[in-house]
C-alpha cells in the first residue's frame, strides 16, 4: 500500500470528520458540531501558523490524520510542537501510515525551526506504543489535568 501524506484542505472536511470521529470514539469521547467546525477551520486556515493538520491517503482514500500545535516553551528559545491527535483506520494499521504521519509532523516542525515534537497516549494503547517506541523516546512525565 502506497501512502501519501499531505496538508488538509477544505475539500477534506467530510473524510476528516469521519476519521476524527473514529479517533475520538477510540478514546471514548466526543465533541460538539461547533468544535468540529472550529477545529477544521483552524486546521485549514492558511493564515494560522500555530496549528496544522495532515491527512494520509492510500488508493485515493483518506486513511489517517494528524493534528499538531506549535507553541512557545519556557525552557527553549524556539517553539515546540505538540502532536495532539494521530489516527489511522484499523484496516490500514501496520502499513506505515502512522509512521508517515509522524515523520511528516517531524518534517514540518524542522521546517519551522521547531526541533522538539511531543505527544501523549494512554499507557494501555499498546499497539500504537510499539510504533511510538521506534520513532521517539518515552519520557517519565505523568500528566495531570484539571
Amino acid at each position: 500500500m502506497s501512502v501519501t501524506v499531505r496538508p488538509l484542505c477544505p475539500a477534506d472536511e467530510t473524510q476528516w470528520r469521519a476519521l476524527w470521529k473514529a479517533y475520538l470514539e477510540f478514546y471514548e469521547t466526543s465533541v460538539s458540531d461547533q468544535v468540529y467546525a472550529t477545529t477544521f477551520g483552524r486546521l485549514v486556515d492558511p493564515t494560522l501558523s500555530t496549528q496544522f493538520g495532515l491527512i494520509a491517503e492510500a488508493n485515493g482514500h483518506a486513511i489517517g490524520l494528524v493534528h499538531a500545535i506549535l507553541h512557545p516553551h519556557n525552557w527553549r528559545v524556539e517553539d515546540v510542537c505538540y502532536l495532539q491527535d494521530l489516527y489511522v483506520v484499523p484496516e490500514a494499521r501496520g502499513t506505515g501510515a502512522g509512521r508517515a504521519l509522524i515523520e511528516a509532523v517531524y518534517a514540518a516542525a524542522d521546517d519551522n525551526g521547531t526541533p522538539s515534537v511531543y505527544w501523549l497516549t494512554q499507557d494501555t494503547n499498546t499497539s500504537a506504543r510499539q510504533l511510538y517506541d521506534r520513532v521517539a523516546k518515552v519520557t517519565p512525565f505523568i500528566k495531570y489535568q484539571r
